[in-house]
């Protein structure tokens, strides 16, 4: 025990030059998942032209987003039985196969079915990054490293329209798979070459399938009822009813299933610390928050101060810096205080107040303004972002490290679907009725996407009449969002200040939101 606590203590010199390594690996294959769909999202209107199948286009993305989503906390698990590293290579491949195989594909169809392949390794990806770095480095430590990760984020947002729209113009749509290639050869490298983890015996324990199928049905249920809902049928339609039913019925037989599971696919037990539900809460409304910014925030600027589209990831800038900027410096301050409670609060505070000012944008709003609103809710997303994974891990057992950062993936994954069909909801039914109601007569869905060209197009009454409407729109969405953020803000002050494994007290514990003591008879050999 006594060396086990040596090996988690700070670490230093050769043993910080390998993290280091492993930790460069980590950010190109969290670059990998975060950079795929922004890419392909600019090189979708090419695809279609190529491959036709416009009615199956939603199909491209949905089918990535269920694999990944469904997935996720399978291959936590999977890491926690079998150990991290095996899985997470393969992880890796699936992706690149599947990355292949898209850019190879030959119609709508089989494009549909080789990203759903993708998407089941990026499950694997974000998972596996969050929960080798959970085992590598020691709570106190992993707020600098966790603040590196929201910094790819970022980069990744910002730069993934970009890419996306310099390869489709000069390689070809198919390149915007195939340039996963390079980057997944690296990182497959790296990760065999230089990570070394604990070893772990292989667990005789039968793989939880009857409660890893009841998850996936219920996981899929809700991100299609979130994703067709008010698009491709009606909320109140027989199909979203019965999905919302197929759902609820599949995640009770879950519960129920994992209270009789020998091993479960993801252990209740770890619901039981306070601080680790709190997170996946806050996890959720960050997801909420920040996936419908990215959705609404260029809608704004492109159709009511007629920014251009062609730049989209510039259009986030502040929010995005701003985000990347505030996690690094709160992973710094973590890992030299070990405190982090007020991070929790803080973010919130800045979130909700972030959204709120954003909520107050008109027509007459100038993009100084705006900008700086951006700014307020991108450093409350940016004191959340990876605080939420750093102390949802410190406190569970090293042996859940897996299902614990799948888990917690899994809740922001489910707030974005959540947060864009809700806020997507509002924001298309007042641009329908405001455009009804100033004279921008036949409005439908598809009036709330126009584009600042197809806008200088229209008579002036009905330009104007649109500004509005999405100026409107955008009011209702980002009201309704902070309002929902007030949850998360209530969930932060609860929080209770657990020392951090690896500080100059790491054997504290407390009655609620305890981190858990590392696990008797670990083992400090490699793999």
């Amino acid at each position: 025990m006594t060396e086990l606590k040596r090996a988690v203590a700070t670490p230093a010199g050769p043993r910080v030059r390998s993290i280091r390594v492993v930790v460069l690996a980590l950010m190109i294959t969290m670059l990998l998942a975060m950079l795929d769909n922004l890419i392909v999202g600019t090189a979708m209107p090419t695809i279609v032209g190529d491959l036709g199948g416009m009615e199956h286009l939603s199909w491209v993305v949905t089918a990535y987003t269920l694999a990944t989503a469904a997935s996720t906390p399978i291959w936590g698990k999977l890491g926690d039985l079998y150990g991290r590293k095996g899985i997470f290579l393969t992880s890796i491949v699936i992706f690149l196969i599947g990355s292949v195989l898209s850019g190879m594909a030959q119609d709508m169809s089989q494009l549909i079915g080789f990203r759903a392949v993708q998407g089941l390794g990026a499950g694997g990806l974000m998972v596996g990054v969050m929960a080798i770095l959970g085992d590598l480095v020691p709570p106190r430590e992993r707020g600098k490293y966790q603040g590196m990760m929201a910094g790819v984020m970022a980069v990744a947002m910002i730069g993934g329209p970009l890419v996306g729209g310099a390869i489709t113009d000069h390689l070809g749509w198919r390149w915007s798979f195939y340039i996963n290639l390079p980057l997944g050869a690296v990182a497959l490298a790296m990760v065999t070459v230089v990570l070394h983890l604990p070893r772990k015996e292989r667990s005789k324990a039968k793989v939880d399938y009857l409660g890893a199928a009841l998850l996936t049905v219920g996981i899929t249920a809700i991100v299609l009822v979130t994703t067709w809902g008010g698009t491709e049928y009606a909320w109140g339609s027989t199909v979203i009813m019965e999905l919302i039913a197929l759902g609820a019925a599949s995640l009770v037989g879950f519960l129920f299933v994992e209270t009789k599971a020998a091993e479960p696919i993801m252990p209740l037990h770890i619901f039981r610390n306070l601080n680790f539900s709190l997170m996946s809460v806050i996890g959720f409304m960050v997801g909420f928050v920040m996936f419908g910014a990215v959705l609404f925030l260029p809608l704004y600027q492109q159709s009511v101060q007629g920014e251009s589209a062609t730049n989209s990831g510039l259009l986030l800038l502040p929010m995005l810096l701003s985000m990347m900027i505030v996690s690094l410096v709160a992973g710094r301050i973590t890992t030299s205080t070990g405190k982090y409670k007020i991070f929790p609060i803080v973010g919130s505070i800045l979130m909700v107040t972030g959204l709120f000012l954003l909520a107050t944008m008109d027509t007459g709003t100038t993009r100084f303004t705006s900008g700086v609103y951006m700014a307020v809710l991108g450093a409350g997303m940016g004191f959340l972002m990876q605080i939420t994974m750093l102390v949802a891990q410190n406190s569970v057992e090293l042996k859940d490290m897996g299902v614990a950062s799948s888990a917690t993936t899994l809740f922001r994954t489910l707030g974005s679907s959540f947060g864009v069909a809700i806020m997507g909801a509002l924001f298309t039914g007042r641009v329908q009725d405001e455009m009804a109601a100033h004279g921008g007569g036949g409005a439908t869905q598809e009036s709330a996407q126009l584009s600042a060209t197809s806008l200088a197009k229209l008579p002036d009454t009905v330009r104007e009449a649109y500004e509005y409407a999405v100026a409107s729109g955008t009011h209702i969405a980002f009201l309704v969002g902070g309002s929902v953020a007030v949850v998360a803000l209530i969930a932060a002050l609860f929080v209770k200040e657990v020392p951090l494994r690896g500080a100059a007290k790491p054997e504290a514990s407390s009655d609620g939101g305890g981190a858990a003591p590392a696990p008797a008879g670990a083992k400090k050999q490699t793999v």
